[in-house]
């Protein structure tokens, strides 16, 4: 049987705790929202975003599989095929066989979607600076069992 969060034996949460919870979820929610839009700014969706940034930040390596690619983006493999066309077709990433085993799809960045995901990526991280100082504390009081 799993444990769902609702069917565990817990310590009851306090007003803070809650309030606690509440303020992080808003931060990363506003979060999501900047992502959200500055993917749009760019031409991009949010999932295009995703699947590009998941690409480039793979762990050791400059091409993924479809299969690493889905994993990744927590998404079932037939769903990442259609979100690999379309990056294609808009030019964004391109397809090759792997040549240590040619049954195998790898995935790599376009010029074009490099230039993008820098621009994408310094604008997310100027936003995750300017949030850090609200977030920061919240999480040490999170982890302090506050």
């Amino acid at each position: 049987m799993t444990t769902t969060p609702s069917s565990r034996r817990v310590a009851p949460l306090s007003k803070a705790d809650y309030e606690l919870l509440a303020e992080i979820r808003d931060l990363l929610r506003r979060f999501g929202a900047f992502s959200e839009e500055a993917a749009r700014q760019a031409g991009l969706t949010a999932h295009h975003h995703q699947a590009l940034l998941a690409i480039k930040g793979y762990p050791g390596k400059e091409s993924l599989t479809v299969g690493e690619l889905a994993e990744r983006l927590g998404v079932r493999h037939h769903s990442v095929v259609g979100l690999i066309d379309r990056l294609v077709s808009r030019g964004l990433v391109e397809r090759h066989a792997n040549p240590t085993d040619r049954r195998q799809v790898l995935i790599e960045l376009t010029p074009k979607a490099e230039t993008l995901l820098v621009d994408l990526s310094l604008a997310h991280r100027d936003e995750l600076k300017r949030l850090a100082p609200l977030l920061g504390p919240l999480l040490e009081q999170l982890q302090s069992g506050a």
